[in-house]
């Protein structure tokens, strides 16, 4: 039989990682796009050889490791070096997905990734499940978590799918909105639920 995956995805400081770790501690094996993102440009990977023949050695630290915030410069209002960057990475992350995902040994697994519908990974899952929150409590959540200004927080939602067209992707849509309580009881309610539909795939 082959795995059940359910696709997690929700805008920036929805709590995608607080729903994540409640479906973990349901004994779900959990695959973090954002880890894998930064596992394929790691020291010594092929990935950052990559980057690096293309860009030059001005994206290292010293320590060797990829400058993030030079190489976000260099794309920055760069529509072609962002495309070759995103050709470059995002068939590693894909792959290494699923790698993983072949691995896994739980009844489903959840992959959780931010941009899935927008870099069109929604293809690779059996269902999607949005965590959605107000854009107000994006912006009051994501400035006091990462203390960056409301404007920065603001460019990246507008960067990523709206909350409506993320809402009408979605096969299930879990609510932050309420008490960490709430959110408990309502990914076991999703746990059960996709645990029977595991068994029929």
């Amino acid at each position: 039989m082959s795995q059940f995956i359910i696709g997690l995805t929700g805008g920036i400081g929805s709590g995608k990682s607080t729903v994540a770790d409640l479906f973990a501690a349901q004994g779900i094996d959990i695959i973090d796009a954002d880890i894998i993102a930064r596992e394929v440009v790691a020291v010594g990977s092929e990935g950052l050889a990559e980057i690096v023949e293309h860009f030059s050695v001005e994206v290292l630290l010293d320590n060797g490791e990829l400058n993030r915030t030079a190489l976000r410069e260099k794309i920055f209002n760069n529509p072609d070096q962002r495309l070759w960057l995103n050709q470059c990475l995002h068939p590693k992350i894909r792959q290494r997905m699923l790698d993983l995902v072949k691995k896994s040994s739980s009844v489903y697994t959840l992959l959780v990734v931010p941009l899935l519908f927008e870099n069109g990974l929604d293809s690779l899952v059996n269902r999607t499940l949005v965590v959605d929150i107000t854009e107000e409590q994006q912006i009051k959540r994501t400035t006091s978590r990462d203390h960056s200004n409301t404007e920065i927080v603001k460019n990246i939602i507008n960067s990523q799918m709206s909350r409506d067209d993320r809402l009408s992707k979605a096969d299930d849509v879990i609510s932050n909105q309420g008490e960490k309580d709430d959110l408990e009881q309502a990914v076991i309610a999703l746990h059960r639920k996709y645990l029977t539909l595991s068994d029929k795939s």
